[in-house]
């Protein structure tokens, strides 16, 4: 276990989760480990792998799998949490949250989950107030200025970058698979971390164009210009305007320097 939580906060330091906020709230205080001379305050990430391995055990304590809901209206959680979903069972929501989800019984997306995961306790504030109103616990990503209210098991961490997340995410999946037996833990998971990161539509459609390779197009259109042009080359171009006459025929085989020879005699 100890090789695995090595290489587990390792991973941590390369995506960038101990970074919080130059804020922090007096209930965050037990996880900060340092303030660098920014101001930015460090977390100690042996506190969030404990955190992790505590959330995955309350994961798997629930027996139905769809009972839980994880929920994220941050952009760069939506991709995590659908990948969450698929790998552990649960019910995965992101987006926007749609209000009366869990306490508006008239509404045909009415749910009844045993736990709620949130992706930013100040960004899914609607689904934490209600989760309360319906008694249901609540496991958060916090980051060091998240407010606390209605959070049952806090997961210190940088909820604001997409690696983080995605990270995240992946570790709390993979140790619930290990939990439930699913995986051995002799074994490490295929799965690998990319797949939970978000990505840009505006990055994957410049991606498509570039394995598509426009570049065909522009190469197919070469061979109009062969055939118009002479071989496609400027130099065939001028030989063949050579062939129907040259310039010493149009100019009457006069050179420059007769007409000065000419002019000086006169004078």
């Amino acid at each position: 276990m100890s090789l695995t939580k090595e290489e587990d906060v390792q991973m941590m330091l390369v995506c960038k989760t101990h970074l919080g906020t130059r804020n922090c709230d007096y209930r965050m205080k037990r996880y900060v480990f340092r303030r660098t001379t920014d101001g930015i305050h460090i977390m100690h990430l042996g506190k969030t792998w404990e955190k992790l391995m505590v959330a995955a055990r309350i994961i798997v304590a629930i027996e139905n799998p769809n009972d839980i809901i994880v929920a994220s209206q941050r952009p760069y959680g939506s991709r995590a949490v659908l990948k969450f979903g698929q790998y552990t069972g649960a019910n995965a929501m992101a987006g926007r949250w749609t209000p009366g989800t869990l306490t508006n019984q008239i509404t045909t997306k009415y749910l009844e989950p045993r736990l709620l995961i949130v992706t930013d306790p100040r960004t899914d504030s609607q689904a934490l107030k209600e989760a309360s109103y319906a008694s249901i616990p609540v496991i958060a990503l916090c980051d060091t200025d998240s407010p606390l209210e209605h959070v049952d098991v806090c997961i210190p961490c940088n909820n604001k970058g997409k690696e983080s997340i995605a990270l995240l995410y992946w570790l709390l999946a993979r140790e619930v698979q290990y939990l439930r037996s699913i995986l051995p833990r002799s074994q490490a998971w295929d799965v690998m971390v990319d797949s939970f990161f978000w990505r840009d539509p505006e990055e994957l459609m410049a991606q498509e164009e570039m394995d598509k390779g426009y570049g065909g197009d522009w190469g197919g259109g070469g061979a109009e210009w062969k055939a118009e042009g002479g071989n496609g080359n400027w130099d065939d171009m001028t030989k063949a305007e050579a062939a129907d006459g040259s310039w010493d025929a149009a100019g009457g085989g006069d050179d420059w320097s007769a007409p000065a020879a000419a002019a000086a005699s006169g004078w």
